[in-house]
């Protein structure tokens, strides 16, 4: 294995289209980690160096790539991060090929060795759970002489998928199962005042997500303080339409009485739907529980696609057991690059 480091953002224009091949067929494959997502992130915020080791086999086909950079603290300390790491971006991983882990990792040590005089230590955020690298990495380096501690960063509650809409229902302990029916019958006895959609190609995308960030901004005190910030806005504004353009993107809303009262931002990928974010204004409508019921129909219409995962993504928000999330977690990977020089 031969390791390039690359130190600027053409990482994301020379390696894409092999970057999307690779993706495919390695763990890491998610929505965070292709090029599309990982560059509009570094478009937006570019809050450090490029410092990206890429891993190619000795007939020149990349084999692993680590999309990290490298920032300097207040303090003058240099630390690594993930592209992506931490706020927007719910998962987070080294990409390396399937049947191959053991030697791209095994290079990714080596190299952070022979250059552990380049940076002070490493900050390596939202690793799955399931994730080759959590699992090899931290030995690999602790081997090098490097200080290396794992520690859970956050919780992702999951829903595993049945076939049927009625034995995901059943599959609710009773007291949740009888709440969401209430929800679902209050909401259908509202008549036709009460509808949803998923916004599609005959709608105005730029529209729509206008709708969406004004219900996001009205949901809490929170995420209108984080819209207020441009650069968030304009990473949403950036990654929303490319999503659309390759097929991952699920923008749906609740509409009572033709006004948008809810609406979860999410994304498809593979067979998983990840709820990303949601929206809605607690002042209006909230005797029908709009967010509920919004996600618990597109449940239901993942049910039907034959998805095998509805991830909630990071944060255990009381709503996601409800509607019967299990914990998976995400953890954070230190390491102190002073012992390994």
């Amino acid at each position: 294995m031969k390791v390039r480091l690359y130190t600027g953002d053409n990482l994301f224009v020379e390696l894409c289209e092999e970057w999307g091949d690779l993706l495919a067929d390695s763990a890491a494959d998610c929505v965070f980690m292709t090029c599309a997502w990982q560059s509009a992130w570094w478009k937006a915020y570019q809050p450090g160096q490029v410092w990206a080791p890429v891993v190619h086999g000795d007939d020149g086909r990349l084999h692993g790539i680590a999309p990290w950079f490298r920032a300097v603290e207040d303090d003058g300390t240099r630390t690594i991060y993930p592209v992506g790491c931490v706020d927007v971006t719910d998962y987070l991983d080294m990409i390396a090929r399937r049947g191959h882990e053991d030697a791209v990792f095994a290079a990714l040590a080596d190299f952070l060795a022979e250059h552990a005089d380049e940076f002070d230590n490493m900050r390596l955020c939202n690793i799955p759970q399931d994730s080759p690298g959590l699992a090899l990495l931290p030995g690999l380096l602790a081997d090098r002489g490097f200080s290396v501690s794992v520690d859970i960063e956050d919780v992702c509650p999951v829903v595993t998928l049945p076939e049927r809409w009625e034995d995901y229902v059943a599959g609710l302990d009773k007291k949740r199962r009888h709440e969401l029916r209430r929800k679902l019958r209050r909401a259908q006895g509202a008549g036709s005042a009460v509808d949803w959609y998923i916004v599609g190609p005959d709608h105005n995308l730029e529209d729509e997500l206008d709708r969406f960030l004004r219900l996001m901004a009205a949901s809490s005190e929170e995420k209108a303080l984080f819209l207020q910030h441009p650069v968030n806005e304009a990473f949403f504004r950036a990654v929303v339409p490319q999503a659309a353009e390759q097929g991952w993107l699920q923008l749906a809303f609740l509409t009572v009485n033709g006004e948008a009262a809810a609406s979860y931002l999410n994304f498809t990928y593979g067979d998983r739907v990840m709820v990303y974010n949601s929206g809605h204004d607690p002042a209006q409508h909230g005797r029908l529980s709009p967010g509920i019921v919004l996600v618990a129909r597109l449940i239901e219409h993942a049910i039907a696609q034959r998805r095998a995962v509805f991830d909630f993504l990071r944060g255990d928000e009381p709503y996601k057991y409800d509607l019967g999330g299990q914990d998976t977690h995400v953890y954070r990977l230190t390491v102190q690059a002073g012992a390994g020089r």
